[in-house]
């Protein structure tokens, strides 16, 4: 976890440095990434990824519930967007799991799982038992899918968000160094 005097502005900054920096590394990865894997990115809207990182500013105050919920719709579709981007990286290795997501029978492609199913497929076949990333994923999820409620949902406060930034940031963290690239000076960095 981030040292506590990282403040939640350069927490956010560096966060969408370092998504802004990962897709555009991987919106390029033709030439050298499995041509399945470098198709299947360079379909994908990798440059909303980027600008969803950047919209975290926005949230970086207090909020109303509104502007809350949309907050972490904002987080849920980051956290969203690096899980299918792990999958869509190593999609070779996707397609051969006899536990790949399938609906019908067929396999369910990177870019069309939801984030529920991606909780669900990256707890039981890709975190180690030292990555604990479920319960974070779960509560962005649910807080994340209050913007379908019209019942009571707990979505937290604007504290509990602008703490969240310093997880995204480390799970952003986490799944860039579990990537492949074919020399370090193309690692993305975070700034």
């Amino acid at each position: 976890m981030d040292s506590p005097a990282l403040s939640n502005e350069i927490a956010v900054a560096r966060v969408a440095t370092l998504v802004g920096n990962m897709m555009s590394f991987w919106k390029n990865s033709s030439g050298w990434a499995p041509l399945e894997a470098a198709s299947l990115m360079n379909k994908s809207m990798l440059e909303w990824q980027s600008s969803l990182a950047d919209a975290l500013k926005n949230w970086n105050r207090p909020l109303t519930d509104g502007e809350l919920i949309l907050a972490w719709a904002n987080v849920g579709a980051i956290v969203e967007g690096q899980l299918k981007l792990f999958l869509s990286v190593y999609y070779d290795d996707y397609v051969a799991d006899v536990e790949a997501i399938k609906k019908k029978g067929q396999l369910v492609e990177p870019d069309s799982v939801a984030l529920e199913q991606l909780r669900v497929y990256f707890k039981k076949n890709i975190w180690g038992p030292s990555e604990d990333w479920d319960e974070w994923i779960l509560m962005v999820l649910q807080r994340r899918n209050a913007i379908h409620a019209y019942k009571h949902k707990d979505i937290g406060t604007s504290a509990d968000l602008h703490a969240s930034f310093h997880i995204l940031l480390e799970f952003v963290r986490s799944i860039n160094g579990r990537l492949p690239y074919p020399d370090d000076i193309y690692v993305p960095r975070e700034y």
